[in-house]
């Protein structure tokens, strides 16, 4: 009896960076130019968006060869765009929280 194989797809997922989002992007297709996010319409194929985004950076921007972009949250048409998997957005941790690890420092 020949034997089947399981087809594994997997999904790349990461997030708008305006609402956090999750997206998932399906293999082998790229955000396009248009695509925005289901929830707050913001552009995807944007900086902000982008692996290569880097406010440090000389132009916001870790890809060397890149143009420069004016609008870092307007769609652009960089062929260096790569999605962030690991992008939160505004995800800071509570200051309650550090608080409480600044004064835990001192107990006795």
């Amino acid at each position: 009896m020949p034997r089947r194989l399981a087809l594994v797809t997997t999904f790349m997922q990461f997030s708008c960076w305006k609402c956090a989002q999750l997206i998932d992007l399906p293999p082998a297709s790229r955000v396009g130019s248009r695509d925005t996010c289901p929830r707050c319409d913001r552009d995807l194929h944007s900086c902000r968006n982008c692996n290569f985004y880097d406010p440090t950076k000389h132009n916001q921007c870790s890809e060397p060869q890149a143009e420069w972009v004016r609008d870092k949250e307007a769609a652009n048409y960089c062929d260096f765009y790569r999605p962030n998997p690991v992008l939160s957005a505004k995800s800071s941790p509570p200051s309650s929280d550090a608080k409480k690890k600044f004064d835990s420092l001192f107990k006795i």
